[in-house]
């Protein structure tokens, strides 16, 4: 299943660049970027079994539209959790449209296919809208029309960018509602990021995430969470 969504996000990779070969009106861009994180951390779940993972993957815009490729791939056994070393294990494909509904609003919508090991793959619609205005609020609501049929997920966030000499900085926090059979704010998260760029196109980036149960179930069914990551970046 993965080898056939890698080789799906190369073909159109590839015959996007085509066309933006052919039609110099089409502007494509893009980013490739690989790095390791000390667990793998989804909305407050801990999926890596506290070792670390290596994370990867690669976004192609044209037009408004983005078609992005994600994997997550554990470094070291996790026996209790069953997790094998050097092994992919989730791989995400998004496919994203989003515009400027006017000079305060921007909109994104758009479809995330879960490519899963050891659980069934599952698709995900989601709506995002977001301020351009002081500390960026904006909502998403994550739909899973797929596997997890009527689970809802609505994200708030708020973040901020500062520039530092050479290092662009940011600070950010979201809280995500679970909208199923929890009906509460499942986790909040708080967030750290630093990009540095060695060329106008690669760059090195930090962060730190804190992710800290809110609701009852929440509390009963994952724990506070701090997970750093590298990754070096290329933009084309």
């Amino acid at each position: 299943m993965k080898k056939l969504v890698f080789a799906l996000c190369l073909s159109l990779a590839a015959a996007a660049a085509t066309v933006s070969t052919a039609a110099a009106a089409i502007e494509v861009t893009g980013d490739a970027y690989v790095g390791v994180a000390d667990k793998y951390l989804w909305r407050g779940y801990e999926l890596s079994g506290n070792t670390p993972v290596v994370q990867g993957g690669m976004d192609l815009s044209f037009s408004g539209i983005t078609l992005s490729y994600w994997t997550n791939a554990q470094i070291t056994d996790d026996g209790a959790a069953g997790l094998q070393g050097g092994e992919a294990n989730e791989t995400d494909v998004v496919v994203d449209y989003s515009f400027d509904a006017s000079d305060m609003l921007s909109v994104s919508v758009g479809n995330i296919l879960y490519a899963l090991d050891g659980a069934a793959d599952t698709n995900e619609l989601y709506v995002g809208l977001g301020l351009n205005t002081i500390l960026a609020p904006s909502l998403t609501v994550y739909h899973d029309w797929d596997e997890f049929k009527n689970d809802r997920v609505f994200a708030l966030s708020i973040g901020h960018d500062i520039e530092a000499g050479p290092l662009a900085l940011s600070v950010g926090a979201l809280a995500n509602y679970a909208d199923n059979t929890a009906n509460e704010i499942w986790n909040t998260e708080l967030s750290l990021g630093a990009s540095y760029p060695v060329t106008d196109q690669i760059s090195l980036d930090a962060s730190f995430i804190h992710s800290e149960p809110y609701g009852d179930d929440a509390k009963a069914a994952i724990d506070a969470e701090n997970v750093g990551s590298f990754s070096v970046a290329l933009s084309f």
